[in-house]
Formats: C-alpha cells, sequence, structure tokens
C-alpha cells in the first residue's frame, strides 16, 4: 500500500466515523444523565429522512400546479441544504422528546422505549416516504445546492507538497463536508461541557445520585430532558450526514444499517467519555472502509470473502459488548427512573 492508498483509506475512516461520532456523543449525554438510549438509529433515521426530504422540497423550482409526480418546490438554492439541516433536527428532537416522555414523564422502562423510537422511525419514514414522492419509501437523489459538498480548507494546495504532513491536510483534513468538521469539533466542546461547567457537573451528578442532586434543589427531570434534547440534535446533524452529505446522497429505507447500535458499542468501549469516543469511532470507520475498500482478500492459504468483511465493523461490535475490553461501569442511576420522594 502506497501513501496515497493510506491516505484515501483514511479519508474514508474520517467519513464513514462521522455519524457513528455524533450518535455516540448523543449517547454519552444522555446515558451521563441517567437515561440509556437505545433509539439512536430511530433519531438518526428519522432525521435522514426528514433532511433529505425538506432539501429535496427547498431546492426544486416551484411549479404552481405540478403535475402527479412532479416535485414542486421553493427554488431556494444553498439554503435548502441548511434546511434539511434544522429538519432533520427537529425530527430528531421529536422522537426524543417522545423517549423522554415514556422515560422521564410516565417512568416507563427506558430500553422498551428505545427500541418502540427505532421501529416507529423505521415504518414512519418509508410510509410517509412513499405518501410524498412515490418511490418506494425513498427521497429523490440530492444534488447541487440541495446537498453538501466538500470545503477546501485554506492553503491546502500551497501545503501539499510539504512531506506526509502536506498531503494528509490537503487529501484527508480538506475537502471534508462542513458536517465532519461539526462532529471533530463536537468533541472538546463535549468534553469542556461535561467537566468544566456547572451544567456538565449537575448532568454527571443526575446519572449517579439523582437524589443527592434533587437534595441540592436542582431538578433532575429538567437536567433529564436537557440532556435528551442535546442528544436529539446530535443525532439529527448525524442523520442529515448521512442524506446529505455522503456521495449517494437522498434517502433510501433503513439507511442507517444499525450505525446507531455501532454508536451505542463505541460509547461502552470508551467508557462514556468523549475523547476515547472519538478513538472508538475511528476505529470502526476504519473496519468499516477497509471493508468497503478490501474485498476478497488473498492471504496465501485462503481467500477471505468479501462478506467477511463488509461485517467486520458489527463483528468488533459483538466483542466489544460481550465484555473483551475490561470492566465498563455505566452511571448507576441509569435506566432507573427517579420518583422524587415526598
Amino acid at each position: 500500500m502506497d501513501l496515497a492508498e493510506l491516505f484515501q483509506l483514511f479519508d474514508s475512516t474520517l467519513r464513514n466515523a462521522t455519524p457513528l461520532l455524533l450518535a455516540c456523543l448523543a449517547g454519552l449525554f444522555s446515558e451521563r444523565s441517567g437515561i440509556f438510549d437505545i433509539g439512536l438509529e430511530g433519531k438518526m433515521l428519522a432525521a435522514a429522512f426528514a433532511a433529505a426530504a425538506v432539501a429535496a422540497w427547498a431546492a426544486a423550482p416551484y411549479v404552481a400546479d405540478p403535475f402527479p409526480g412532479q416535485l414542486s418546490g421553493l427554488g431556494l438554492g444553498w439554503t435548502a441544504a441548511i434546511l434539511g439541516v434544522l429538519a432533520g433536527i427537529f425530527a430528531s428532537i421529536l422522537m426524543a422528546l417522545l423517549h423522554g416522555f415514556a422515560s422521564i414523564t410516565l417512568r416507563g422502562n427506558q430500553l422498551i422505549s428505545g427500541v418502540a423510537i427505532n421501529f416507529l422511525a423505521a415504518g414512519a419514514t418509508v410510509l410517509i416516504g412513499e405518501s410524498l414522492f412515490s418511490m418506494g419509501g425513498q427521497t429523490p437523489q440530492l444534488s447541487g445546492n440541495a446537498r453538501f459538498s466538500g470545503l477546501d480548507l485554506p492553503l491546502a494546495e500551497t501545503l501539499g507538497g510539504i512531506p506526509i504532513l502536506g498531503p494528509l491536510y490537503r487529501d484527508v483534513i480538506s475537502g471534508q463536508v462542513i458536517l465532519v468538521y461539526v462532529a471533530l469539533l463536537a468533541v472538546p466542546l463535549t468534553a469542556w461541557v461535561l467537566f468544566n461547567t456547572r451544567f456538565g457537573l449537575r448532568l454527571r451528578a443526575v446519572g449517579e445520585n439523582p437524589g443527592a442532586v434533587d437534595t441540592a434543589g436542582v431538578s433532575v427531570v429538567r437536567m433529564r430532558y436537557s440532556a435528551v434534547l442535546i442528544a436529539g440534535i446530535l443525532c439529527g446533524i448525524a442523520g442529515a450526514y448521512l442524506s446529505m452529505g455522503t456521495s449517494a446522497a437522498g434517502f433510501v429505507k433503513d439507511m442507517t444499517a444499525g450505525r446507531g447500535f455501532i454508536a451505542l458499542a463505541a460509547l461502552i468501549f470508551a467508557k462514556w467519555r468523549p475523547y476515547p469516543a472519538l478513538g472508538a469511532c475511528l476505529l470502526f470507520g476504519l473496519l468499516e472502509a477497509i471493508g468497503s475498500k478490501y474485498q476478497n482478500v488473498d492471504i496465501g492459504l485462503f481467500v477471505i470473502p468479501v462478506q467477511f468483511m463488509q461485517a467486520l465493523p458489527y463483528i468488533l461490535t459483538v466483542v466489544i459488548l460481550a465484555g473483551f475490553i475490561g470492566k465498563a461501569i455505566p452511571p448507576k442511576a441509569g435506566g432507573v427512573p427517579y420518583v422524587k420522594e415526598r
């Protein structure tokens, strides 16, 4: 493997890791507050559909009396992508509030609520998509201003001549869509919020001992709803990236393909910490990139089939969840509804 192929692999790793990282940070906020969030997959899926649908509608030229099957819209140009992201965040927040209402207000089982969110999103996206576009639950392919394109960072070409670091900056770091940089910046921001602010201290305390926090005069319900809303925003951006920031822009049925569950595995692997979460998501992204690039690998004695290479991220997920990473202790009050003492 030459240097160019290695950088291409790193570029794919970063792209693959972006939705995992955003979903992982979403689960980090939620579970640090004591709310287990199995519904990351469903929130990402709902956001991906809403983002693609609104972007396609907003970018389409306005037609006063459209013929059947013709998409009428607003013809908003470059703002269509922004509207798509906002729609994705809104859809994800709705799902998050539903999960929060069932888990916090009604004190229901958080795992069952999360699974219900996943089923609801999987069915509703196809049903609404077929109703709106008559394309088997898909949305129209996004192109031009309805999707995100790569951003060339300053001095990318100028610094490209520097050995190793220049091509790394030009071919891997530069040229990514803006949501990739948002995901990367979210890691230090999450670490700062959780470990250097009063809000973060209270959020972590709610996940460990909600009774003590309540005694100190801090609303457990408000803190947990805040965490759930932050998780909804991050999942919304992750879903929007999947449908608007990848090469095949547009929504297709079940396009999240288990990424929400992989993000949960990465969260456990990282032991609910932001920077290890980045490393875990990059590891999953690397395995996915390897599985996509190297298929039917010949190692001499036998050929590794393409199906095994494609299954690498999911195999690692099973290994991690089987407990081969050492002892991972979740927040003590995680999954337990809080009942205020009277």
